[in-house]
């Protein structure tokens, strides 16, 4: 078995994910308004904050996708196929088994509104397979 990242579906997967990030979060984007309302993270907030925010996002962004190449590289390895479908089931298992598990624990104990969840954890869902997507086509 060997590990194998291909550049290209990298870069378009952190386009998309970066596209992603802006279309659900943006204050004219999917929940944009309702997250700012949830959180109470205003403009002014965001504004406050700068550059280091759209930073972290960035860095995360990358890091989520060489993650998600060298799973689906794995699997793929491991499976014995080059089939479209590995990537996003990787994405999948690793929202499932990663990002939603924690995200509701913290949120639970932090005793977030549950609708904050849904909308975090249906984004993060949205990414992890909308990243792998390319990963899965363009491999």
């Amino acid at each position: 078995m060997e590990l194998s990242i291909t550049w290209p579906p990298v870069v378009v997967a952190i386009v998309a994910g970066m596209a992603i990030a802006w279309i659900w979060y943006s204050d004219w984007g999917l929940v944009g308004g309702t997250w700012r309302k949830l959180t109470g993270v205003t403009k002014e907030d965001s504004a406050r904050g700068g550059k280091q925010p759209f930073v972290v996002l960035v860095a995360s962004i990358v890091v989520t996708a060489l993650a998600l190449a060298a799973a689906s590289s794995i699997a793929s390895g491991f499976f014995a196929t080059n089939s479209f479908w590995v990537a996003p089931a990787v994405g999948f298992v690793a929202w499932l088994g990663f990002s939603l598990s924690t995200l509701a624990q913290h949120n639970g104990f932090e005793q977030k509104p549950a609708r904050l969840t849904v909308i975090n954890s249906a984004y993060q869902l949205v990414l992890f397979v909308g990243m792998a997507v390319p990963i899965g086509l363009l491999q």
